[in-house]
């Protein structure tokens, strides 16, 4: 199996086999672009989970709080996917990932490392930026990028918690700034599958079912 010292190596980072700012940077700059968009891919099974676990999956079409066809993990007709094949017809966990890993390489990834410009991100940095930028589509104007940018981390720590609404975001927000600024992951492999109730279509949240995707999402990034 390859270690994080192995790529180390590779790239000419001191093998110590820690993630940090150094190793981000050496290993992005040595990715061949797999976006066609000029965006090294440095997606992993631990970055992913943390805005799975957060968003959850519904393996069949269903209307959201406003009436939008959505499907697996928050994706709509606006992501380029057609959700409604899935009405009735409930998809595997791993086509569902691998949908969200097509969107999150298209869209949001590059979004995320243009936000923080040549300033190179913790694995945990980069999950938790993502996180909120998947939840919010926010990440190109949120004041606490540009104080973290400007080396004001203590406010940047702050305006994070300014993104929390609803109320019922606010768990998850906590959660992505002690990632961010603490490296303190939550995250477990594990989201909540929930089915859908009918004919409302709405997702049956009082029956969902805890799964471990680590390896469902694997193979989504092969």
């Amino acid at each position: 199996m390859t270690t994080l010292a192995d790529i180390q190596r590779r790239v000419g980072v001191t093998p110590d086999g820690v993630w940090g700012p150094r190793t981000a940077a050496a290993i992005w700059a040595a990715l061949p672009d797999v976006t066609g968009q000029g965006t090294p891919d440095m997606l992993n099974v631990r970055i992913l989970a943390e805005t799975v676990e957060h968003e959850a999956i519904v393996q069949e079409s269903y209307k959201d709080s406003v009436g939008v066809w959505t499907w697996a993990i928050g994706l709509t007709a606006a992501a380029g996917v057609d959700v409604t094949r899935y009405k009735d017809k409930p998809a595997s966990i791993e086509e569902c990932l691998r949908a969200f890993v097509a969107r999150v390489r298209a869209q949001y990834l590059p979004d995320v490392l243009a936000a923080f410009g040549d300033r190179a991100l913790t694995e945990a940095q980069l999950a938790a930026a993502l996180s909120f930028h998947y939840n919010t589509g926010a990440i190109k104007r949120a004041d606490w990028v540009k104080l973290w940018l400007a080396g004001r981390v203590t406010e940047a720590r702050t305006a994070f918690m300014n993104w929390r609404s609803p109320a019922s975001i606010i768990l998850r927000r906590e959660k992505e700034r002690d990632l961010f600024f603490d490296g303190k992951w939550t995250q477990t492999g594990f989201a909540t599958v929930y089915p859908v109730s009918k004919p409302s279509y709405q997702p049956a949240f009082g029956k969902g079912k805890r799964i471990d995707i680590r390896s469902d999402l694997e193979r989504a990034l092969a």
